[in-house]
């Protein structure tokens, strides 16, 4: 099936065509006939397929050739990588006269104050400033048509709901409005459907399901051995680009020192860090001056990079539906790639937590001397601190 059989205008089917993407994704196949349609939509996909394309490729073609300056779509997203990601496709996609822009808390409010003035007609927000905006009353929604929540599971996990609430009170009512994630939860649904209208549901996979692209695997560790199972990890790995989670701020921030200090190329990014630096951080790893990006749960949504070849998680996340997300980092536009879990014993009922949600049992992986059920006691390890005063760059 090609883009024109799903509806598509000639224009923006050979934009598609010339972007290489030749042959819609089934999320893709179900979703644009639907919101062409003007329905509402409750769709749920593995992540990596094409989700953003399925709604803002349809969006684009009911405008108008000149639509003017007004308020016409608006894309919530509950990360700063996400909503610039999302403006990226837009503006590719986007024929000539449609203009986008994106919201987003963490940047300075100069520029984007200068788009809400000169007047947009897709705006691609984080929930909390945009209702910064709206208390400054300078976002005008009397023409919206469209509300599109992306990700919206995580934006109710992220505590954004009474955010969303207020910004659903202030839209118009006579809407379309579609709701997209990769993980949908009862409780999840139950709150959609009080935001969207006798909607369609589009599932793409078993909900909460890995890609099939992803090789998943567990290494059991001694707590005090993750780092030297990490380091061992990075030296038999044929890595390409790998993305590192930790649990928290503090964590990545020390990981990523420790391995800059045995010679490995990285960076990290976590809510602490400005966008500036969120943003370098991210173009490095995408260029391949840095080949290991360490991150919170705030990459795990928002990073689109084919070329990631393994995920790592350091630190099991907390939320099961989480680790879906995590490691569809990998495995992204039809690429293998790799899932690595570091399991300690305190893991455990997570990991099978993990398992019960995907439906799939993670392969364990035992190394000797790491302390993870060993087949023969452990050799003496180096500390943590010493890991720390390895290598260093000359």
């Amino acid at each position: 099936m090609s883009f024109s059989e799903l509806g598509l205008r000639a224009d923006i089917a050979a934009k598609c065509e010339q972007m290489g993407f030749t042959e819609p994704t089934p999320i893709q196949q179900q979703a644009i006939p639907i919101v062409l349609r003007g329905g509402d939509v409750i769709g749920t996909a593995q992540t990596g397929t094409g989700k953003t394309a399925a709604f803002l490729l349809p969006i684009l073609q009911k405008f108008e050739k000149k639509p003017g300056r007004g308020l016409r779509v608006l894309v919530l997203a509950p990360t700063r990588e996400l909503a610039n990601q999302i403006e990226v496709e837009c503006r590719k996609f986007a024929p000539k006269g449609i203009t986008c822009a994106a919201i987003i808390g963490g940047s300075g409010y100069g520029k984007q104050i200068q788009s809400l003035e000169r007047g947009v007609n897709i705006l691609i927000a984080t929930p909390g400033r945009l209702i910064d905006f709206m208390e400054q009353g300078m976002v005008n929604f009397s023409g919206l048509t469209t509300l599109v929540l992306d990700e919206a599971d995580r934006m109710l996990d992220m505590g954004f709901l009474p955010a969303i609430k207020r910004i659903v009170k202030a839209v118009p009512k006579e809407r379309q409005t579609l709701f997209f994630s990769a993980t949908m939860s009862p409780e999840m649904e139950a709150i959609a459907m009080q935001i969207v209208r006798d909607p369609e549901f589009v599932s793409v996979g078993s909900r909460g399901k890995a890609a099939h692209t992803i090789e998943q695997f567990a290494y059991p560790v001694a707590q005090q051995h993750k780092m030297p199972l990490l380091l061992e990890l990075l030296k038999i790995e044929p890595f390409e680009r790998v993305l590192v989670f930790t649990r928290t701020k503090r964590g990545a921030d020390r990981l990523a020192t420790v391995l800059e200090r045995w010679d490995h190329r990285s960076n990290r990014i976590h809510g602490d860090r400005s966008q500036s630096q969120r943003e370098a951080a991210l173009r490095s790893f995408k260029t391949g001056r840095t080949n290991i990006l360490v991150a919170t749960d705030v990459a795990a949504r928002g990073i689109d990079i084919d070329s990631v070849s393994h995920v790592i998680n350091y630190d099991i996340p907390e939320v099961p539906e989480d680790y879906v997300h995590r490691i569809g980092r990998t495995g992204r536009a039809g690429n293998t790639g790799r899932a690595i879990t570091l399991v300690t014993a305190a893991d455990e009922l997570t990991m099978r937590a993990i398992e019960r949600l995907t439906g799939q049992a993670v392969e364990r992986v035992h190394l000797p001397n790491f302390g993870g059920e060993q087949v023969r006691p452990a050799a003496p390890v180096k500390s943590y601190r010493s890991f720390g005063r390895g290598r260093r760059r000359r």
